[in-house]
């Protein structure tokens, strides 16, 4: 397809040729090293999860999407304070003084984050409040359990009596009775009593039950769309719990655990191990926040600080109504259509669609693939990629980098590949943060298999996404490949924006060959001939091309630097692009969440802009694009620009050079430049101001996106049908002929 015909599925778009590349005048005493040049890095991952609470109060989504953004905030608020916050208390716990990147100590940043998420938490509740009153009109409600009629109670205690009491544990708190342990992120709740008549009060913790295998979080009432909370039916029902005694008060509580736990390696025989032992550490890790009612008692909660190991004023987070509104995804999943985003089904790649041939004879006739997700299905595109690698008998080889999956096909894929004789090698990231556990159990289901299962380079992460084929094509081996920026995980594919490619490039395929031999063996860290790979060539790499850009501005304003990422944190690559901006070097960032570098300092980056997407799904793909003085490049793959992804991790990054690829991305980078409906502009002070369309039923880049997919699709299958009548209509003229020469 060309590049015209694409332009014609989008309504608006930003020509490259638009841009205004006159450099402006640079001071020259700048001094670029500053730390007023640097934004925080977890301030601005909060500001990007104010982000994602604004589309729970915009009206524009439809009423149950915005309940689910409301617990993706929570959820994301969870993570930060076990990664975030948890970093930066074993910082200060170990005498760390030294700045960050932007001046900032490790006090003064947990303080200011303090500061801006008890601000966020008034403003959660106020859209909490007002999506509950939404919901009404829809007669869909959150009660009190006191506002039921007398039958719906009775029914919910005998709901309650044989389904939730038989798995309490009250656990009480007194001289004989230790301060009992409290697991991560688990509700409790917190009962004061006194035997009748008497006057001495007792404590007792009670943990609520939630998880998939005791109790919802939203208990249903009477099978309608009417709920009440699991420990609003505690309360009301203690006295099952403890007969005869009077409650003087209860109230909820939770607490949030550090995650960052330094595993004992001396202790440990191997990664795995050292793994598993991390698990059962962090199970007891430090608690570094405490979430409490504001109801609870200055006493108590006093108390549970003191026992808890936490700074009352700096660590205790009062919290108006619902605690852990993550628990929200229960009410966003209901079945009402007409309150959710239209059903999106992704169509199949064009190349792939209504073609069962062997995929390698399709890639290897056609040139690589462009794969975009979720536009187009993971099933139909790795998922069969995969599984003709373990079918197919030329296939002699798969290596495979697995940080996180969810099992199934890939899995499944794999293990029939090594009992059809395939030699089967996979790395599996131990170290994934949040899915070890799920890790380890793959990691001994593929051994069990008999199928090669290394864990890495030790002392650095594996975060590429690579899968690589050896296959016997004719007299000759020909590999084949797949260079992702998302994991290997079909749940994740259909809810995150993400990119791959299928090739067969021969160069593409040694360098691959040379990596996988430095990650399960003894191999030196190869010098590639295409791909960037960190940790050793992707920063240098690409700090030579912002560089080579600066070079081509200078020569004839012709510097274009554009990058998609989820985050911008090295100090490296913020610095280069600084140099390259300062230098008339036109830099476009659309970056997801958190960025250091600030847009439209004068002088400095005035001609920048940064950018960021916020839609139904999250922005996960990265691109990079140099235009090189018209020899233009891009690249699509697994690194972020943080310091951790491009010092400590494995990722790879690889060239885009078939022009009708690059075409689809340019389209993807156009799309989202020009969003009018979820893209917000950062300014020079790091605030984000959403852009407002002047019609209100604009579709967002997603949405524009998915449209394209679709008219792609149908395109293909029209020009395909077309062939197929050419050729109908040959073989009966052909008949013809035959019959007059007869």
């Amino acid at each position: 397809m060309s590049m015209s015909n694409i332009h014609q599925l989008i309504e608006d778009e930003t020509p490259l040729d638009s841009y205004d590349d006159t450099a402006a005048a640079v001071p020259e005493d700048v001094d670029l090293s500053d730390p007023s040049l640097y934004l925080n890095r977890e301030l601005t991952w909060l500001a990007f999860n104010r982000r994602v609470l604004h589309e729970a109060e915009d009206p524009r989504t439809p009423l149950l999407e915005r309940v689910k953004f409301l617990a993706i905030v929570s959820n994301n608020l969870d993570e930060f304070f076990m990664k975030r916050i948890g970093g930066l208390k074993q910082q200060i716990a170990a005498g760390v003084h030294r700045a960050s990147l932007d001046g900032r100590s490790p006090v003064q940043q947990l303080r200011e984050c303090h500061a801006v998420v008890r601000a966020f938490q008034s403003e959660r509740r106020r859209i909490y409040d007002e999506l509950m009153q939404e919901l009404a009109a829809y007669d869909i409600r959150i009660t009190q359990y006191d506002q039921l009629t007398v039958e719906q109670r009775e029914r919910l205690r005998e709901h309650f009596r044989a389904n939730i009491f038989p798995m309490l544990t009250p656990l009480a708190m007194d001289p004989a009775h230790p301060f009992p342990f409290v697991s991560n992120l688990t509700l409790n709740l917190l009962v004061t009593l006194r035997f009748p008549g008497g006057s001495e009060v007792y404590m007792a913790r009670v943990k609520v039950p939630v998880s998939k295998d005791v109790s919802k979080r939203l208990i249903a009432v009477d099978g309608g769309f009417t709920f009440v909370t699991l420990e609003d039916l505690m309360v009301n029902n203690l006295d099952m719990l403890f007969p005869g005694m009077e409650f003087v008060s209860c109230a909820l509580f939770r607490v949030t655990r550090n995650a960052i736990v330094e595993p004992d390696v001396e202790a440990a025989n191997d990664l795995l191990e050292m793994i598993e032992s991390e698990l059962r550490e962090r199970h007891f890790a430090p608690i570094v926040r405490l979430e409490v009612q504001p109801k609870m008692e200055a006493t108590h909660r006093g108390m549970l600080a003191a026992e808890l190991g936490l700074n009352e004023e700096e660590d205790v987070f009062e919290v108006e109504g619902m605690i852990a509104t993550r628990d929200l995804f229960e009410l966003a999943s209901l079945d009402v259509p007409e309150l959710h985003d239209e059903p999106h089904r992704p169509v199949d790649h064009p190349l792939l669609a209504n073609d069962r041939r062997n995929i390698f004879h399709i890639i290897r006739e056609n040139g690589p693939l462009l794969l975009q997700h979720p536009y187009q299905p993971f099933s139909t595109t790795v998922e069969r990629f995969l599984r003709t690698a373990a079918d197919d008998p030329k296939v002699l080889a798969i290596k495979m980098t697995l940080y996180r999956t969810s099992g199934g096909a890939i899995l499944d894929s794999l293990i029939q590949a090594a009992r059809n004789g395939k030699q089967v090698a996979v790395l599996v990231e131990l170290k994934a943060r949040f899915d070890e556990a799920a890790n380890i159990v793959w990691a001994r289901r593929l051994e069990a298999e008999g199928i090669h299962v290394n864990y890495g380079v030790m002392g650095l992460k594996t975060h590429s996404k690579l899968i690589f084929v050896v296959r016997r094509d004719y007299s000759q081996l020909r590999r084949y490949y797949h260079v992702g920026t998302g994991n290997y995980h079909p749940g994740t594919a259909k809810l995150y924006t993400d990119l791959g490619i299928l090739g067969c490039d021969e160069e593409i395929g040694q360098d691959l060959t040379e990596l996988f031999n430095y990650l399960t063996g003894y191999s030196p860290p190869p010098s590639y001939r295409k791909i960037l790979a960190a940790p050793y060539t992707l920063k240098r790499g690409l700090v030579e091309k912002i560089n080579r850009e600066i070079e081509h501005q200078q020569r004839d304003g012709s510097g274009l630097i554009q990058m998609k990422m989820n985050a911008l944190e090295d100090a490296d690559i913020t610095l280069a692009l600084y140099k390259a901006s300062r230098a008339g070097v036109k830099v476009d960032l659309i970056i997801r969440d958190t960025c250091r570098f600030r847009p439209g300092l004068p002088g400095i980056s005035e001609q920048a802009r940064v950018v960021s997407i916020v839609g139904r799904f999250l922005e996960h793909a990265r691109i990079i694009y140099f235009r090189n003085g018209g020899e233009e490049e891009y690249y699509i793959g697994s690194a972020d620009m943080m310091g951790r992804n491009l010092d400590s991790r494995v990722e790879v990054h690889a060239p885009v050079e078939n022009p009708e690829l690059r075409q689809e991305l340019r389209l993807i980078l156009d799309v989202q430049f020009a969003d009018t409906r979820s893209a917000w502009d950062m300014d020079a002070d790091a605030n984000y101001t959403q852009r407002r369309p002047e019609d209100e039923t604009t579709k967002g880049a997603q949405e524009t996106l998915i449209g394209v997919a679709e008219k792609r699709l149908a395109a293909a299958a029209k020009h395909k049908e077309k062939k197929v009548r050419s050729k109908l209509l040959s073989h009966f003229q052909w008949r013809l002929r035959e019959r007059h020469l007869q």
